[in-house]
């Protein structure tokens, strides 16, 4: 292999501050959008489809129209496998530097021509603030592009000890068929990269973004279009859930599934599957992140203003909507007192509402469906007599999706708040006594079935070690001193297990390794003219 890319480096967050260039572009793209509407439809093999229309509503104002969304049926389903197929003879043949190039430029394109633009999508569509698009769609969706490229040139290139008279390689081959990329609504940058990082491996893809995602996913395929993907590499279905998974899990060139949402959803997918094994022409891959009950615990010789900061942010950023946000915390009787009162103040300084209006920390909750879940949580905690709110507990869907952060204290570490996960701006407290420790860290590892995030909080350097211990297998993603939300590409390589995934680490050579399947090739040079050993003589 000749090429060597250089080395890429994190992608800057701009910070928008009042008049600067960043700022002022945004603006004008988010009035633009507003005024806009736009058509999202499946791309298959090169062409835009039909279909059913609904309507892309934002979150936090449910009576503005964005546009119209097309969902297809099986037949698209199906056409975009065969288109899938029928691109894999020409793509999985091209040189892997010409690949790289593709994403390389989609990520100069998205960081620079594309950025206002892709922002004020993110924002609007998923109801991020800001801070939170950026370091979304731009800062880690091109992160994304690049590291996987540096990745996978450093996977290639380890081969194998060629001794004299022999030449041995590793052909990194893509997997046998297509891959299905299911991908989530809550961060763009895992929508851009689940398709994505398969196919810069010379496989090809069928996408189906979540239909709460589609109006920024619509600009990351015109991105990909822009930089030069060729037809049918990735095929974006906008489809049923349902409908995706009968039709493509039942075909014989199913393989592999690059999976992001709920632990129910992925237990289905991968019991259809199973039962569909005989059919396949390869035993699938499967690589997902699901879900997680991240958590906060808290040593007596912590720090409680970073303990109130890491809670207020890691708890109810993006409304809670992180797979990684903290959800659960356990903190020591003698601090307890003074970092809940820091965090109630900070709470009660949290400005709400729509996320144009810059000086908002909190926006809506991505819809209806989410609303009533995670409404039905506080009203559980609001008439439990094991919980005490603290804090919030008041929603309002008249205008958007509109939740109220809201704060619990329970007396039952294993109280329903504490172990299922709510995916809204819901934290629960459990105070525990200072002797007691050791033993909750235990209780830390015991309580929920999840395996994603986690954080612990101490000045103590025995306590750090002996909680490192402890908890070794309770997360994936393990902060010291820090907030359980924010993992960086090339920095904190992503994912979890237990119920949380299968750990493949988004952002690292250990999800792109999974879309190979490397051919071992031994090559003679003077092959032996003799069939006997000597040890025959």
């Amino acid at each position: 292999m000749m090429w060597e890319f250089p080395l890429p480096a994190n992608e800057p967050v701009l910070p928008h501050a009042p008049s600067s260039p960043e700022r002022q572009a945004l603006e004008k793209a988010l009035q633009t959008a507003y005024q806009s509407e736009v058509a999202v439809k499946s791309y298959i093999g090169g062409q835009f489809w039909e279909g059913e229309p609904f309507p892309l509503i934002p979150p936090h104002r449910k009576k503005h129209r964005l546009g119209m969304a097309y969902r297809t049926d099986a037949q698209g389903v199906a056409a975009a496998i065969e288109a899938a197929l029928k691109a894999h003879a020409s793509w999985s043949r091209w040189p892997f530097e010409k690949r790289a190039e593709i994403f390389l430029k989609a990520a100069d394109l998205l960081s620079q021509k594309y950025r206002a633009y892709a922002n004020a999508a993110c924002m609007i569509g998923q109801s991020k603030t800001v801070f939170q698009s950026e370091i979304d769609i731009i800062a880690e969706l091109a992160d994304f592009w690049r590291f996987n490229v540096h990745y996978a040139e450093w996977l290639m290139r380890w081969q194998p000890y060629s001794p004299p008279l022999t030449r041995n390689r590793l052909d990194y081959r893509p997997l046998e068929g297509f891959v299905l990329a299911i991908t989530p609504f809550n961060f763009a940058s895992i929508a851009g990269n689940l398709p994505t990082a398969p196919a810069l491996m010379g496989n090809t893809v069928v996408w189906k973004p979540a239909e709460t995602q589609l109006y920024s996913a619509r600009v990351i395929l015109e991105v990909l279009l822009e930089a030069g993907l060729p037809e049918g590499v990735i095929n974006m279905v906008v489809a049923s859930g349902p409908v995706v998974g009968e039709v493509a899990l039942a075909h014989s060139a199913f393989a592999g599934l690059h999976f992001t949402g709920s632990t129910g959803t992925l237990n289905h997918l991968w019991q259809r599957i199973g039962e569909n094994l005989p059919r396949y022409r390869s035993y699938p891959r499967i690589v997902a992140e699901t879900g997680g009950k991240d958590f906060v615990w808290v040593h007596a010789s912590a720090d409680p203003q970073g303990i109130a900061v890491a809670l207020a942010r890691g708890a109810y950023e993006y409304q809670g909507q992180k797979c990684s946000a903290a959800s659960r915390a356990y903190l020591p009787a003698s601090l307890a007192d003074d970092i809940l009162q820091r965090l109630t103040q900070m709470m009660a300084d949290f400005r709400m509402g729509p996320p144009e209006d810059f000086r908002n920390f909190i926006t809506a909750v991505i819809d209806k469906k989410a609303f009533d879940k995670i409404t039905s949580y506080i009203e559980l905690g609001k008439n439990d007599p094991e919980i005490t709110l603290l804090y919030g507990g008041q929603y309002d869907d008249s205008e958007g999706y509109f939740i109220q952060p809201t704060l619990f204290l329970t007396q039952n570490p294993k109280h329903r708040l504490m172990e299922e996960e709510i995916f809204g701006p819901v934290l629960t407290v459990y105070v525990y006594p200072d002797a007691q420790w050791e033993s909750s860290l235990r209780l830390v590892d015991e309580t929920s079935p999840y395996g994603l995030t986690g954080a612990i909080w101490a000045q103590d350097r025995a306590v750090i070690h002996k909680a490192l211990e402890e908890l070794r297998f309770a997360a994936g993603n393990l902060y010291v001193n820090d907030k359980p939300t924010g993992a960086v590409v090339n920095q904190q390589p992503f994912g979890g297990a237990r119920a949380s995934g299968t750990n493949d680490k988004a952002g690292s050579p250990w999800n792109l390794i999974r879309w190979v399947s490397p051919r071992a090739i031994k090559e003679s040079f003077l092959p032996p003219g003799d069939y006997r050993y000597p040890f025959m003589g």
